[in-house]
């Protein structure tokens, strides 16, 4: 296999949680123009017809599943349907996530808990699914943050902890399968993309946060769909457990 050719995900099944919007939709169309059959995961299933059919014109298979990854039984669900129509999983990308912005004088147990339940129940019972499903390995790219190292100041401890947490869980998983189940396990931490997510607020991170990024801009949802790849293919074979940062350098200052 050549160097090029080990970027290639041919004969390969992904999984895109959050498929239905911003980065998730990038990745699950990088993954098919990479060679990829990709099954669709998000809550808002009619949202995933545009992700389908961007896979689908890269020649690939597209499978649509109404996910809600803070339910176990979603998780199974999805992992379960993707074997039985596209005939098996090798990748799983754990993009799904939720965040708020709330102080944390006035955050409540209600919200606080919502955050963790997606961003890390959620990224455990979609890793711990698809791990199973993994007959032949695989590889896990989980999505954290660069803010699991750094506040944009604002109020965002749930979301941040989160982050944080999915790192951690990320090196354990690394080491408790890549040996025994030959699933690597890895995390991105992407910096200030515009995303549905981060919308609302964008003006905000333009004014104080993109001056201090060395690259001098956002990054581009393709940017990160090229590391995502990268992560999932033979090309990092013997990387696991690591965390990749994509923010154009904002966390060196």
């Amino acid at each position: 296999m050549s160097v090029l050719d080990s970027f290639r995900l041919d004969g390969k099944v992904a999984i895109v949680t959050g498929a239905s919007a911003g980065l998730g939709v990038a990745i699950a169309k990088g993954l098919a123009e990479a060679g990829a059959d990709v099954a669709l995961g998000a809550r808002r299933a009619e949202k995933l017809e545009p992700t389908r059919e961007l896979v689908e014109g890269t020649g690939r298979r597209a499978l649509c599943v109404a996910t809600d990854i803070a339910n176990r039984e979603d998780c199974r669900t999805l992992v379960q349907r993707t074997r039985d129509e596209l005939g098996r999983v090798d990748i799983l990308v754990n993009n799904a996530g939720i965040g708020t912005a709330i102080s944390a004088l006035k955050d409540t147990p209600e919200s606080f808990q919502s955050v963790v339940d997606v961003n890390v129940n959620g990224t455990f019972w979609m890793a711990q699914a698809a791990a199973e499903a993994m007959a032949d390995g695989g590889a896990i790219v989980n999505i954290s943050s660069i803010m699991a190292w750094l506040s944009v100041g604002m109020p965002q401890a749930s979301y941040m902890a989160s982050k944080a947490a999915i790192i951690g869980m990320t090196r354990d998983l690394a080491q408790q399968w890549t040996g025994r189940r030959r699933v690597r396990v890895n995390a991105i931490a992407p910096g200030i993309f515009r995303t549905e997510m981060t919308d609302h607020f964008f003006d905000v991170l333009e004014r104080e946060q993109i001056p201090r990024v060395p690259a001098g801009r956002a990054g581009e949802p393709d940017e990160l769909a090229a590391a995502v790849v990268f992560l999932a293919s033979d090309a990092a074979s013997y990387i696991t457990g690591e965390t990749l940062v994509v923010d154009g350098g904002r966390t060196i200052l």
